[in-house]
């Protein structure tokens, strides 16, 4: 079998993403925060990139016409003040600079900074659950020893004020027998927060128990024994246990209620984030208007020292003016990219407001059932493009803030051929479970039995389930109450 080499023309297509097309598709799936944070990077990075107050021109989006011109521009040369350069003296005002000299208020021309505090000194810094802690064991004036187990323990605690770690270990670490260690951990679970240092939640409540001094008490055998039937409200078997009457089982529940579960919570140092919504919908004249957040965004612009660079005809290196090129590209598909975003956006909801508009007058009961694939055939996109539009980006709306996500939700089919939305349905669930009677609260079969008489729909068990769990609703055995 002989072998040959041959020449063969073969004609392909394939879909190449541009560095333009994968900075579109970049910016299009990133949150409000997320775009400000790379728009600042990209403002430090490329100094071709520059802000402006003004509104941007549509000129800076324009290429060279001729990009073989480049090579024979230069930057503009701006002449570097040195050291050889001379203050002339007719440029000085001694008369004004005497009678600043002279006059009694004090004038300091030092020109070296001194070490003054900084901003951060002046602020208020909240205290941590560790640094409170520390303090109240140093304040027992401790051993060294002691004072290292301290340590310990709490470099040991979650952020509830738990022991996040076994005793039998935390021995170990030590390097300290037993007795010693429990004896420290004992007098750490009397610090404040009441509750902190155990190991468990009993343990926790135990401690909170006795600091009320209610030691020995009915409330101190349900939160021994019967935790379980506790969190089910299973009371009528805790009583039976206990032989001791009803009251008494719900006053002591009643107690327990009161206790916190989690001691370390007041020491939090989370911080609340708050969502800036992406667009404004208002309702004006009977119309709705929808506007761009553009608040804090930073508007962009070419360099205009750049562009002047580049129209020079005086000959440029070669490393310097491709350096030039790559950055002002790279500028000019950032603002054309943000742009498009901006303008995609308020395509998308356009559309949302055009299909959910009796949603915006009446309300979620009025929110209809819509898919990704409504939207892109409406506005002529893909769906896939849709979908990183509506990712973590929020619309303020007479109604309230939602994720864009929200106004997508599958059907349910009614009786008479009507369409339901899954979203009105949950809150019609959730207005049945508030205006319940506690004592007697709906099941979820009762919920479907509701729901198929008063909405016209035929709904499973399950699905109602999955509903109330998903708006983190308890069974009905956990919402009586006594």
């Amino acid at each position: 079998m002989a072998l040959e080499l041959r020449q063969q023309l073969k004609l392909t297509q394939q879909l190449v993403m541009t560095p333009q097309l994968q900075m579109a598709i970049k910016l299009l799936q990133l949150s409000r925060l997320e775009l400000m944070d790379m728009v600042h990077q990209e403002l430090e990075q490329n100094p071709a990139l520059e802000e402006t107050l003004d509104g941007p021109d549509d000129k800076q989006f324009e290429e060279p016409s001729n990009p073989e011109s480049a090579e024979a521009s230069e930057m503009l040369t701006m002449k570097e003040v040195t050291i050889g350069d001379k203050i002339h003296e007719d440029h000085i005002d001694w008369n004004n600079y005497l009678g600043e000299y002279n006059s009694p208020g004090r004038i300091s021309f030092e020109t070296e900074k001194k070490d003054t505090p900084s901003f951060e000194s002046f602020t208020a810094k909240k205290e941590s659950l560790k640094d409170h802690l520390l303090w109240q064991l140093l304040m027992a004036c401790p051993s060294p020893e002691e004072e290292q187990i301290g340590s310990l323990i709490i470099g040991s605690l979650n952020e509830d004020g738990y022991l996040d770690i076994l005793f039998d270990e935390l021995v170990e670490i030590a390097d300290s027998d037993a007795d010693t260690v429990n004896r420290v951990l004992s007098l750490m679970q009397t610090f404040d927060p009441v509750g902190v240092c155990a190991r468990n939640l009993k343990e926790s409540l135990l401690i909170q128990i006795k600091f009320f001094n209610l030691e020995n008490t009915i409330v101190t055998q349900i939160i021994t024994d019967h935790l379980g039937h506790l969190e089910n409200k299973n009371y009528k078997a805790v009583a039976k246990s206990l032989n001791v009457n009803i009251d008494d089982i719900l006053s002591a529940v009643t107690i327990i209620k009161d206790l916190e579960p989690k001691p370390g919570r007041q020491f939090s140092d989370s911080e609340p984030h708050y969502i800036i919504p992406d667009i404004y919908v208002y309702k004006f004249e009977n119309e709705f208007v929808i506007m761009l957040n553009e608040d804090g965004m930073p508007r962009l612009q070419i360099s205009s020292f750049y562009k002047n660079a580049i129209k020079q005809n005086e000959i440029i290196q070669g490393n310097v003016k491709d350096y030039l090129r790559d950055k002002m590209r790279s500028a000019t598909w950032l603002i054309r990219s943000i742009h498009q975003r901006q303008k995609t956006i308020y395509k998308v909801m356009e559309s949302i407001l055009n299909f959910q508009k009796e949603f915006f007058e009446k309300g979620v009961t009025h929110l209809k059932p819509m898919v990704l694939r409504d939207v892109a055939e409406d506005i002529g996109m893909h769906e896939s493009t849709i979908s990183r539009v509506t990712t973590n980006k929020y619309a303020h709306t007479p109604q309230g803030i939602f994720e864009l996500k929200y106004f997508f939700n599958s059907s349910i089919k009614s009786f008479n051929g009507k369409s339901v939305s899954s979203v009105s349905i949950q809150d019609k669930i959730r207005r049945l479970i508030e205006n319940e009677d506690p004592k007697k609260p709906y099941s979820d079969e009762k919920l479907t039995m509701i729901l198929e008489k008063e909405l016209d729909i035929h709904i499973a068990r399950r699905t109602v389930a999955k509903y109330r769990e998903i708006m983190r609703i308890l069974s009905s055995n956990k919402r009586k109450q006594y």
